[in-house]
């Protein structure tokens, strides 16, 4: 018999972690041999513990998991990435993937799903959550630049204008004119909703 699929799980949320651990370690051929709660702390411990499929939550302190996966794929270890979140927004979809992450599952996903999932990750194949393919292709790529998704995120913490360039080195002009292409792309009326549905969407 081959030698277990080892694995990493990164969660903050401690219950969730642990409902995920018991769950996979039910499956002889998969072993658990890392758990963090934050994305900063994950290529340290694929890389000390030979992990072969790190299973990333998006929404984390510090890295996120989708900067996580980016780290992984950058590093060039035999690791591979699924993604495994609360939040499946399509946008987070495109950037999983383009970060480098080799799958993309909703955290409800049926528990031996998410086994035959990590195993054909581990396998080489993607793995991507039926519905939200279907929804990403829907709603097509993210329209924003860096520099418009860094005002909306920003604009987030209901900032003026102001306080917006001063935080990210702007002139207030420069601002004003990021915030009026977004608002346009997003289809909305102000900065408020613009910035609210590119998170929605998974874009920020």
């Amino acid at each position: 018999m081959s030698d277990p699929i080892r694995l990493l799980l990164a969660d903050d949320q401690a219950l969730v972690r642990g409902a995920l651990v018991a769950l996979l370690s039910l499956e002889d051929d998969l072993d658990v041999v890392a758990e963090v709660s934050s994305g900063t702390e994950v290529l340290d411990q694929v890389k000390a513990q030979r992990v072969d499929v790190a299973l990333l939550d998006i929404e984390m302190p510090g890295r996120d998991g989708i900067d996580a996966a980016r780290d992984i794929a950058a590093s060039g270890l035999p690791c591979r990435s699924l993604v495994v979140t609360t939040f499946g927004r399509p946008g987070y979809l495109r950037r999983a993937l383009d970060a480098g992450a080799s799958g993309f599952v909703v955290k409800d996903t049926p528990a031996d799903q998410l086994a035959e999932a990590v195993r054909s990750v581990h396998a080489g194949r993607r793995v991507i959550d039926p519905s939200l393919a279907e929804e990403s292709l829907v709603s097509g790529s993210n329209p924003l630049t860096d520099r418009e998704r860094d005002v909306l995120r920003a604009a987030l913490d209901g900032h003026a204008v102001k306080e917006l360039a001063a935080r990210l080195s702007l002139s207030p002009g420069t601002v004003r004119n990021h915030l009026s292409s977004a608002i346009g792309k997003t289809h909305t009326a102000n900065r408020t909703e613009a910035a609210l549905k590119a998170r929605e969407n998974g874009w920020l």
